[in-house]
């Protein structure tokens, strides 16, 4: 294992990135924290967990946009970064349908540039956010990273297939460590407003009605937050390797040092029963109205998480029921 000192993040006042600087931070990381806070959701949050941030001894911030490949590498010329934690991008899975340029811009010109900045600053370990969405419909259980990724059923699951892709070309090529983690359905404080548990939240709290798609029978990998902060900064401090025998495993492949991970709870959850929980954490019931599934969404999440235990120890495995009184706490003090 490594120890790293220095860690560029972009993403910074996003959800993920904002838990995960500050366990850097816990820890004595010097954290670089970039973020262009894109107004996809309300800039207020964004700009709230930021304020919580900037207090904090060794963290600063840069206002970039990833795509701006100039003034990401100026800031990785000034920073000199050891390890580059990349959680930047553009998320959701029905934004895509809707705004598909989004996606190329964020998740493709973005990675790019994160990858370009990575070559010509060399770095101990590239970090980086995919997604169970790379798995497409998938129908065998649990997903394993050993299973083909190679149907995506949107937009948004193909640029971070293309991420995945695209970081094993520059490892193979440049030599540069790449860990990819595919995040199955991240849920806790300070999460995006955009997911469904935060809009259940609001409207039950507020007495109006939720959506309820494919009739509850939906289920998911849900996963707090802190359970993948744990699993980001512990791979962190382990850029893999190639394989010495020159042997093909898959996504620990042997031409590069290029590997990928699931980051799951490992234990599906319906969302019928997701709600239920969710309505006992807020005292009070959900006024339901029933659609049918979404384009772009996927029947069921199960993350096989063997490899990950097997690389750092450790597997997500916070109960729902603690998540989300955690989650619905915060919101009710928050808002």
């Amino acid at each position: 294992m490594s120890d790293y000192q220095r860690v560029l993040l972009t993403g910074a006042a996003g959800f993920v990135g904002f838990h995960v600087t500050q366990a850097l931070l816990a820890r004595g990381t010097t954290v670089l924290g970039i973020d262009n806070l894109t107004p996809y959701y309300d800039p207020a949050l964004k700009q709230a967990r930021l304020d919580q941030l900037l207090p904090r001894n060794g963290f600063s911030f840069q206002p970039i946009d990833i795509a701006d490949y100039d003034a990401l590498q100026a800031a990785f010329a000034a920073f000199k970064p050891d390890v580059v934690i990349h959680l930047a991008a553009q998320a959701g899975v029905r934004y895509s349908l809707d705004n598909p340029r989004a996606y190329a811009h964020s998740n493709l010109d973005g990675f790019l540039s994160v990858l370009e900045a990575c070559r010509h600053h060399p770095i101990a370990h590239l970090v980086y956010a995919s997604s169970s969405s790379v798995y497409g419909a998938n129908a065998k259980v649990p997903f394993s990273e050993h299973d083909g990724a190679d149907h995506p059923v949107s937009l948004y699951a193909a640029t971070k297939r293309a991420n995945e892709l695209m970081a094993h070309s520059y490892s193979h090529l440049y030599g540069i460590p790449a860990t990819g983690l595919r995040f199955f359905t991240v849920y806790g404080p300070w999460g995006r407003p955009d997911m469904a548990y935060f809009k259940f939240t609001k409207a039950i709290l507020e007495g109006k009605p939720i959506d309820v798609y494919a009739e509850g029978e939906m289920s998911r990998d849900f996963t707090y937050v802190d359970d993948i902060s744990e699993a980001i900064v512990r791979l962190a401090a382990l850029p893999p390797e190639p394989d010495a025998n020159g042997v093909d495993h898959g996504p620990a492949t042997a031409a590069a040092p290029w590997r990928v991970y699931n980051i799951g709870n490992h234990t599906p959850v319906r969302l019928d029963r997701f709600i239920a929980v969710i309505e006992q954490a807020c005292g009070k019931a959900a006024i339901k109205r029933h659609l049918p599934m979404q384009p772009g969404d996927v029947r069921a999440t199960y993350a096989d998480v063997s490899d990950l235990m097997a690389r750092v120890d450790f597997r997500p495995d916070t109960p729902i029921e603690t998540g989300i009184a955690r989650f619905v706490a915060w919101y009710r003090e928050f808002y």
